[in-house]
C-alpha cells in the first residue's frame, strides 16, 4: 500500500477509535455528576485542544539549529526535542487536526447536554433547549477560538522553549516507562520519499556517536 494512503487511514482509525473513546467517558462522566463539574469537564477539554494547538503550532514554528546547539551540548530533552521539530508535520497534524477536531466534536456533545441540563433544571421540559443549545455552544467556540488564538500567539514567540519542554517530557517517558515518541527512524523515511532531503549535516544530534 502506498505510504501516504497508509498513513491517512491510520490517522482516521486512530481518530475515530480515540473520538469514541473521549465521547463515551465524557458522557459517563457528565451524567454521573453535576452542572457545575460538568462545566469544569467541559473547560478541560478546551483546555486540551488549546493545550495541543500550541504544541502544533510551536513545532512548525521552531528552527532546528538552536536544538541542535543543545542537543550538542547534551541538554537534557534537546535531542527529542530535535526530533519534534523534524517531524512537524506529522506532531501538526496529530495535534492540531486530530486533537483540535476530536476535542471540537466532544466538547459541542458535552454542550449540548449541558444546555439540556439547564433546561430541565430551570423549567422542568426540554422546550427552550435548542435556544439555550445555541447559546451555550456559541459561547464554546468563542473560548476555543480565543485560545487557540492567544495560544498560537505564545507559540511562535515561544517556540523554541515550548518545544524543549516537550522534548523533556519525551525524554523523561523514554527514561521511566521506555516510551519512545516519534522514534529516529528519519533514514529510513526518506528512502520512501516522506521527508525531503536535506544539506544540513545532522551530527549534531549524534555527536556522542561520532566524537
Amino acid at each position: 500500500m502506498n505510504p501516504q494512503v497508509s498513513r491517512v487511514l491510520h490517522v482516521a482509525i486512530v481518530t475515530f477509535i480515540i473520538g469514541i473513546i473521549m465521547t463515551f467517558v465524557s458522557k459517563i462522566i457528565l451524567g454521573s455528576v453535576g452542572l457545575i463539574l460538568g462545566l469544569f469537564v467541559l473547560l478541560i477539554i478546551i483546555s486540551i485542544n488549546v493545550f495541543f494547538d500550541v504544541i502544533g503550532t510551536a513545532a512548525t514554528a521552531v528552527t532546528e539549529r538552536p536544538l541542535n546547539a543543545m542537543a550538542s551540548r547534551k541538554v537534557y530533552g534537546a535531542k527529542q526535542a530535535l526530533r519534534v521539530a523534524r517531524s512537524a508535520d506529522r506532531v501538526a497534524s496529530f495535534c492540531n487536526d486530530i486533537i483540535g477536531d476530536m476535542t471540537g466534536t466532544v466538547s459541542g456533545a458535552i454542550g449540548a447536554a449541558i444546555a439540556l441540563k439547564i433546561v430541565l433544571y430551570a423549567t422542568g421540559s426540554s422546550a427552550g433547549e435548542t435556544a439555550v443549545s445555541t447559546i451555550i455552544l456559541g459561547l464554546i467556540g468563542a473560548v476555543t477560538v480565543g485560545g487557540k488564538a492567544w495560544g498560537k500567539n505564545v507559540a511562535i514567540k515561544e517556540a523554541e522553549q515550548i518545544i524543549l519542554v516537550v522534548g523533556k517530557a519525551m525524554a523523561w517517558l523514554e527514561d521511566s516507562i521506555g516510551l519512545v515518541i516519534l522514534p529516529n527512524d528519519k533514514e529510513a523515511n526518506r528512502k520512501k520519499g516522506l521527508f525531503p532531503v536535506k544539506s544540513h549535516a545532522e551530527g549534531d544530534s549524534n555527536s556522542g556517536k561520532t566524537s
